[in-house]
């Protein structure tokens, strides 16, 4: 099934109190279960809304070259790593969140208060250039995103379930998938082991 193009819902901003740049970690006792221990890379958030990729989970049963097969495209030099569970809004539709060093037509540069540390592309041409070798130099791939229409997210944040943490190089390309939630909350000073629910659930 082609991946559509991407089209941006809003213009990314980099001013507080925007998240974009940011990674949202789920708290423990986080009431939708879909977003048990997520990690969510916020690539847009403004007045409109919000659109973030989970990079916390791995998509089951499927990896990269397969992915690039049920394509029509050629694995030809790509790894075989993990596709993530990038959220449960269009499951279906991919995207590569990676290095600012490759851009295409549709890429959309993620800005946060420290400038631009990665991109988002939801085109068949990353996917081809990663399979013959020209493509970023550090990517990330993921079907589905979360979304937030305008001000939910807000709310959101004014109650127990989400932690803001920096982005970083190292959480996102150097730290595997399923130990990314302890890495950020330790990068932010927080040891994830001491925190509970606001419920006191055991």
């Amino acid at each position: 099934m082609p991946v559509p193009p991407v089209r941006p819902i809003m213009r990314p901003v980099d001013s507080p109190p925007f998240l974009s740049g940011k990674l949202l970690l789920a708290m423990p006792g986080m009431a939708d279960p879909r977003f048990e221990r997520a990690v969510i890379a916020m690539c847009v958030h403004d007045e409109n809304g919000a659109v973030g990729i989970g990079i916390g989970q791995k998509r089951a049963g499927l990896r990269f070259r397969a992915l690039l097969k049920q394509l029509d495209i050629d694995p030809a030099e790509a790894p075989d790593c993990a596709v993530h569970h990038g959220g449960p809004v269009e499951p279906g539709r991919g995207f590569i969140l990676h290095s600012t060093d490759w851009g295409g037509q549709d890429t959309l540069q993620v800005n946060g208060p420290a400038g631009s540390l990665l991109a988002m592309t939801g085109t068949i041409d990353i996917l081809k250039a990663i399979a013959e070798g020209r493509g970023p130099g550090r990517w990330i791939a993921a079907l589905g995103y979360a979304g937030w229409e305008g001000g939910q997210l807000d709310q959101e944040m004014t109650r127990h379930g989400w932690f803001v943490a920096d982005g970083s190089d190292s959480i996102l390309f150097d730290t595997p998938t399923d130990e990314r939630w302890a890495a950020a909350f330790k990068a932010a000073g927080v040891d994830p082991r001491l925190l509970s629910s606001e419920t006191g659930a055991a």
